[in-house]
């Protein structure tokens, strides 16, 4: 967000959610985070998600 110089309420608008909806995402004590959402704003920030199961 900060690279891109964007505000809480310009991420929500791109996601299609609520600031609310976006604090709860940013919150890093709310466990209920999803691969959905955080892949969601990724996309609204050009990204992706990409995960890897790797061995011990």
């Amino acid at each position: 967000m900060k690279a891109q110089q964007l505000t809480k309420t310009d991420l929500a608008k791109r996601m299609h959610t609520s600031r609310a909806a976006l604090n709860r995402l940013l919150d890093e004590n709310d466990g209920s985070l999803t691969l959905t959402t955080l892949a969601s704003a990724a996309a609204a920030l050009g990204k992706r998600v990409k995960l890897e199961l790797s061995p011990t």
